[in-house]
This record gives structure tokens, sequence and C-alpha cells, in this order.
């Protein structure tokens, strides 16, 4: 939309005032996402506001930037606010993606905790708030001890407000099915520990574990089936999906690889007396 509004300019404007009016565009697009201490009563900012990129979150978050790398993270804007002896460290991050985003908010989450229904899916604990909004991570660290959750409320409605994006999961959480299910998380990379499985989700059961892998084609998907049959020598045939087939492995139990269009799904099971294949088949057949 911005070059859109910038290749009109010829005739209006100097190309030189073009480009300033495609930075100055650019920079409110990117300080849309950005936190205020002003969005709730009665705090106020101390120090300066943060901005950091891939090139320098290692400076804020250490060691822990892996973590949002592996999600593609992009930047974030990020604020220190305080109200008396409270602090709250607020931080909203460009994931690229709503399923990047609310695959990070899975991955962070407490899952002997209860979800807050905030954005796509929320957690408040008494010292932290973490919620998926579009393609935006937001999350805020409360200091000192104590129970923070009132205050936390107020700025997960606030900061709410202040992104765009969807409020609704990613569809393919809603493919896996719900009973016995103990986590559900989106896998960056090595789905099942394979790195041909490069990008899915992941959800645990007590018998094992079911994935949806998505490649970018068709003919990508299909490559990435060659080349699993190549990896798994021993396998069978199966009628299902446009391809598919059955193995197992010593690690990972019964396994069934099922291809629909650019997806690859199936289950890893490692108790006995379950079908992978019937249960793979009702997976892929929820995949829109």
């Amino acid at each position: 939309m911005m070059w859109g509004r910038l290749s009109t300019c010829g005739g209006l404007l100097t190309r030189l005032s073009c480009l300033v009016l495609f930075c100055l565009l650019a920079a409110t697009q990117a300080q849309a996402a950005a936190p205020s201490c002003n969005m709730a009563p009665g705090w106020t900012q101390a120090g300066e506001a943060r901005y950091y990129t891939a090139d320098n979150l290692f400076e804020y978050m250490d060691g822990n930037s892996e973590g949002y790398f592996s999600y593609n993270f992009q930047n974030m804007h990020g604020v220190t606010c305080k109200k008396g002896d409270n602090t709250f460290v607020i931080d909203i991050s460009d994931m690229g993606d709503s399923d990047n985003a609310y695959g990070w908010f899975s991955d962070t989450r407490d899952l002997r905790q209860p979800e807050y229904p905030v954005g796509m899916g929320g957690q408040i604990v008494p010292r932290r708030l973490i919620f998926a909004k579009g393609k935006y991570y937001i999350e805020i660290a409360a200091e000192p001890e104590g129970d923070h959750t009132p205050d936390l409320k107020l700025w997960a409605a606030a900061l709410a407000k202040s992104v765009e994006g969807s409020t609704t999961p990613p569809a393919a959480f809603s493919w896996f099915p719900k009973e016995k299910q103990q986590s559900l998380k989106l896998a960056p990379e090595s789905v099942l520990g394979l790195r041909l499985l490069k990008r899915g989700y992941v959800a645990q059961y007590d018998y094992g574990k079911a994935f949806v892998v998505f490649e970018d084609t068709p003919d990508s998907a299909a490559a990435v089936m060659q080349k699993l049959r190549e990896r798994f020598v021993d396998n069978t045939p199966a009628k299902l999906g446009d391809e598919a087939f059955q193995t197992t492995d010593k690690y990972l139990g019964h396994l069934c690889f099922i291809r629909k269009g650019q997806y690859i799904a199936g289950y890893s099971i490692t108790v006995d007396g379950m079908d992978p294949a019937a249960l793979s088949a009702a997976l892929v057949a929820k995949i829109r």
C-alpha cells in the first residue's frame, strides 16, 4: 500500500519529497506495534524505549534470543513502565506471521496453568502476561514479588487494542483431536526429530504424536515424501490422500505418512493397540 502511494507522487511532489513521505509512512507502521506507558492510567515511563532486531536482540535477551529466532523473529518494541513500587517490562515482538506468533506463545506458556482469553490466546500468572495477536507476541514481566494479576488484566486489554491482527488461532490447531491431547505446538524445525520435516505442528498424546508439516508446493511435498521412503526403507504403501506409506522405527514406533497437496501429515504411535493409518486418515480429512 505504501509503495502504491509513493508511485503516485510523480507530478505532485519531488522525488525527494516522495522518499520522505515513504519513510514517514514506514515509521508510522513500525511505531504502531510499540507499547506506551500511557496506555494504562497511573503508569509512567522509566528509561528509554527499546527497539531490537535480529541483529542485536541477544544484547537484551542473551541466550534466550535463540527461541525467538527459531520462530522467525523480526523486531521488538519495548518500554518499562512504573506505578508506585511496581515495574512492568513490556515488549511487543513482530514474529512475521500468526503461525509463528501463536507458535512462540504455545511454546512459552505454562501448560499447568489455564489460558487467559486475549488475542489468539494468552496466559496470566502472578508476575507475567503473554499473548499472541496476529503476527505479534506480547509479554509483560512484573516486579516485585507478588500477585500483579489485576494490573496485568488491564494491560492485556490495552495492548490487545494497540496491535492489529487476527484473534483466531491458526486453522491447523483445529485439525488435531482434543481427546487425550497433552500439548500442541508449532515445531519450527525438525518435526519428529527428522530434518526432512522442516516445519509443522506437533500434538503430543499419551500414545504418541500427531503431526502436520507444510511445504511450499505439492511438488516439494512429494519430493520430501520420496526422501522419507528412502529414509524408512522398510515401508508399506497405503491408499490414503495423494500418497501414503506406513513404517516402523526403533524410536518413533509405528508411523504413517500421508501427503495431501502441500501438507504431509500422520502419526507416530509408541504403544500397541492403536492404528496409525486410521488416525492419520482422520487427521488428513480435516486439513483444508
